[in-house]
């Protein structure tokens, strides 16, 4: 599995508004309808009212890069240029190491 974390910056409240928009007009649903999506969500940080965090997780590189080569990302930089939002990223591939499991409460 890969992870990608997105963090939307923008102003006045618009990466909030650009999430809102991405679940309402219904293309976030439209992504994790998309093969080999495994999650799709956005997050706010508590100390930062001005970044939306995306948590987007896919089943491996060939199911991001359809995701890449799709007309929904035209639709999806479209808003991000509606809302004038600059991002960064981090990139995560999961691993089978299963030893922190003895700290989780389930």
């Amino acid at each position: 599995m890969i992870t990608v974390n997105l963090y939307y910056k923008g102003i006045n409240g618009n990466a909030r508004s650009f999430a809102e928009e991405m679940e309402a007009s219904g293309i976030a649903d439209a992504v994790r309808a998309e093969k080999g999506n495994l999650r799709y969500e956005y997050f706010q940080p508590i100390n930062d009212p001005e970044t939306i965090l995306l948590i987007d997780s896919w089943s491996d590189q060939g199911a991001i890069d359809l995701h890449h080569a799709s007309p929904m990302m035209q639709k999806i930089a479209e808003l991000r240029d509606k809302y004038d939002l600059h991002m960064t990223v981090e990139r995560f591939v999961s691993d089978e190491y299963k030893a922190d499991e003895k700290y989780l409460r389930k």
